[in-house]
């Protein structure tokens, strides 16, 4: 049996995921990370092709101390937009907290050449910290 399209189910389109988003989004920006959780894994249950949603369940867990599933995460996110630097910039970070300090470090070293001045002041924050 193949994978189940739970939008297409569901008769949803693109209006309510961004309805789910937005109200994700809301309780994150207010501090409740377990109830943004709920809803951006359920985002990517119904839309598992949106990097952006990926990316921000990474950084969720990453957040909350799950370093294991925000890495797990954030890969997943890195397959579909490999250049993301705030994703790489997480990935950084949870392998920190995974306590995978050389490859954190590697990654931080290519990223503190970033174009993005806040990409880069974090990786060298990070490098300045850990090395």
């Amino acid at each position: 049996m193949g994978k189940v399209n739970w939008k297409e189910i569901l008769g949803w389109g693109d209006e309510q995921l961004a309805e789910l988003r937005l109200a994700g989004f809301s309780f994150l920006r207010q501090g409740h990370y377990e109830k943004a959780l709920l809803f951006f894994e359920g985002l990517v249950v119904l839309d598992p092709k949106s990097a952006y949603d990926i990316q921000t369940l990474g950084a969720l867990y990453l957040q909350m101390g799950k370093g294991l599933k925000a890495l797990s995460a954030l890969n997943q996110a890195l397959t579909l937009d490999p250049k993301h630097e705030p994703t790489l910039l997480n990935k950084s970070k949870a392998l920190l907290q995974l306590h995978r300090k050389q490859e954190a470090l590697a990654l931080a070293n290519v990223l503190k050449m970033s174009k993005d001045p806040t990409i880069m002041d974090d990786a060298i924050a990070l490098m300045l910290a850990y090395s």
